[in-house]
């Protein structure tokens, strides 16, 4: 099977309303114990979702120091929760306005990164392409950007995780979010790609201002998500929360 068959063989799609009412830690949980299911064999087909914060918060990557990607005294100072996801990559802000995505794929030998980031990323450009009537395209390892007047400006950033035979690839879409909050609430990345050119947040950042059903409708275009998820896996959830992504100890140990 190929890396394409992969990731578009019979996938399914976890709507939103099947989880309803999660919270932040448990959807970022979710998408672990998803990765889980897959890696042990449990889930034989990619499963495709999206889901929205009901408030805004920090997500950090796995790897990220908090120190220095994270304004923990503003975030405190406007009751901004700072949580830990289980993939790579820079911190970002989420909530109202920010539709993040995710699939998860199972895969008999996981492929080379830049060919996950290249499968994942470019039909889901074309998808959102589409839906926008104007063009949005990969930029640096695993952006998608939108070319404006006023230079080329990221609408999303994403990470992966990858187990030995399984991948969640997830990240951020900004749709309607408040650009300026995330000055307030993020340092200056330690690393960048280059086509930021060193730029301000609101400088570098722009919405998709497409609506929350024209994005859902692009992501299940983009990965054949036709079917509906029969089940999600609420006691490794719940577990997972309980052990890790609601834990202090967990989000603060870099």
């Amino acid at each position: 099977m190929t890396l394409k068959e992969s990731i578009s063989a019979a996938a399914s799609w976890l709507a939103e309303s099947a989880l309803t009412p999660l919270s932040i830690a448990e959807q970022l949980a979710l998408d672990e114990a998803l990765l889980d299911e897959a890696e042990s064999g449990r889930l034989a087909a990619p499963v495709v979702r999206t889901w929205q914060a009901d408030r805004p918060a920090v997500v950090v990557g796995s790897s990220s120091r908090l120190e220095e990607e994270v304004d923990r005294e503003a975030c405190q100072r406007l009751g901004v929760a700072v949580l830990r996801r289980p993939s790579g990559g820079a911190t970002v802000l989420l909530g109202p306005g920010c539709i993040m995505w995710a699939v998860i794929t199972p895969h008999p030998e996981v492929p080379p990164i830049d060919a996950i980031h290249t499968a994942m990323l470019a039909p889901l450009a074309s998808a959102l392409t589409a839906a926008a009537g104007r063009t949005i395209l990969r930029e640096g390892t695993s952006d998608l950007a939108v070319q404006l007047t006023d230079g080329t400006r990221k609408v999303s950033g994403n990470a992966l995780r990858i187990r030995r035979r399984a991948v969640l690839y997830h990240g951020t879409l900004l749709d309607d979010f408040p650009l300026d909050l995330v000055g307030q609430l993020l340092r200056h990345p330690p690393r960048e790609p280059g086509y930021r050119q060193q730029r301000r947040h609101t400088d570098f950042l722009a919405n998709l201002g497409l609506g929350r059903q024209a994005i859902d409708d692009a992501v299940r275009t983009a990965f054949g998500a036709e079917h509906a998820a029969p089940s999600w896996p609420r006691e490794q959830v719940h577990s997972l929360v309980a052990t890790r992504y609601g834990q202090a100890s967990w989000t603060e140990r870099l």
